[in-house]
């Protein structure tokens, strides 16, 4: 497949690699305006992905040096990784919703062996096996640091405000707050003709939030600082509807493709999540489980005994994501006085 497509209009979008992963890549979007070029997310930070970046970039007739401002929907490894390289080579602005920047924050501040600890306790509440939790330990024990992927994210240099026209001279973009796969995910809306003449309110640059053919991971929102319980997958329901009722012409996605008919895909998430969480209820309904059990239980895209070690951390997130839910809807309960913590149905 090519790595570049042009969309129309001054928009096109480059497929910059996600090294080890089966979404394959992301696709970096290119806005042209009437001060340069910008960019919807950067991709991940690897010499692969870079390459790819700066290729597409020629292949559109600029580069990377030429790049005024970088627009961040998320701040997720595979859109936020590369920023720094971009903004080292270019002197763009990089811009973020306040919630993701505090995200970003907290992890440059955060050194490493506290990230572990805090996620080793997290799994022993969510009743994680020794096991699991065995390589946290030892590498919160070890007193060696770490280089995990996201650990030194780019700190921006600019806020994204919901409803707010964002500064793109020549162009008509505004920001639209959609949290849910993360506290500060944004879509952005080109409040333009699509260029095909296709029915619609516009375009919209979805991030990771409306996705053609899967549904983005909804974890906690994690803070070692803040036991704020929060509701991430409510958060994520509500911002569907209302991406739904903005009704755009086409969508452009962080990966996969782009497709029309946003209000029918809408639909579609909030009646698998309803799905979701009436299953939920019915493996519950035997005995308590912990997020772990409940997520040894539930139904991914493999057996639970083929998926690997770090991907069961984030099932067991998303499981977690889904009691909340069902306990803030009156529909489920935690166990009293249970330690790990389990849930049975109301």
């Amino acid at each position: 497949m090519t790595q570049v497509t042009d969309h129309g209009g001054g928009v096109r979008s480059l497929r910059v690699p996600i090294p080890d992963n089966p979404l394959g890549f992301t696709l970096v979007h290119l806005l042209d305006t009437d001060r340069g070029p910008a960019l919807i997310d950067t991709g991940w930070d690897d010499p692969e992905s870079w390459d790819a970046l700066t290729e597409g970039l020629a292949a559109c007739g600029t580069s990377v040096g030429e790049v005024t401002g970088v627009l961040i929907t998320h701040h997720h490894p595979d859109h936020h990784g590369l920023s720094a390289k971009v903004r080292e080579a270019s002197g763009a602005w990089i811009a973020m919703h306040e919630a993701d920047v505090s995200v970003v924050r907290r992890t440059r501040e955060n050194p490493p062996e506290r990230w572990y600890a805090f996620m080793a306790a997290k799994l022993a509440a969510a009743g994680a096996p020794e096991e699991h939790m065995a390589p946290l330990i030892a590498a919160r024990d070890s007193g060696r640091a770490r280089s995990l992927p996201g650990l030194a994210p780019a700190l921006p240099d600019r806020t994204i405000t919901p409803g707010d026209l964002l500064d793109l001279p020549g162009r008509r973009l505004r920001a639209i707050w959609t949290p849910g796969h993360t506290p500060g995910h944004v879509c952005l809306h080109l409040e333009e003709d699509h260029p095909a003449g296709l029915a619609g309110n516009g375009r919209l640059f979805s991030g990771d939030h409306l996705l053609p053919g899967i549904t983005p991971h909804i974890g906690l929102y994690e803070d070692p600082d803040d036991a704020t319980v929060t509701d991430p997958l409510g958060d994520y329901l509500d911002s569907l509807e209302r991406v739904g009722r903005l009704a755009p012409a086409e969508v452009l996605p962080a990966h996969q493709h782009t497709f029309t008919d946003a209000p029918a895909r809408v639909r579609e998430l909030l009646d698998h999540h309803e799905e979701r969480l009436t299953g939920l209820l019915t493996l519950l309904a035997p005995a308590p489980l912990t997020p772990w059990q409940l997520a040894e239980r539930m139904e991914w895209n493999r057996p639970w005994e083929q998926i690997p070690y770090g991907s069961r951390t984030i099932a067991v997130s998303e499981a977690e994501a889904h009691l909340r839910r069902l306990v803030k809807l009156g529909r489920a309960e935690a166990v009293a006085g249970s330690d790990p913590v389990t849930y049975a149905p109301v």
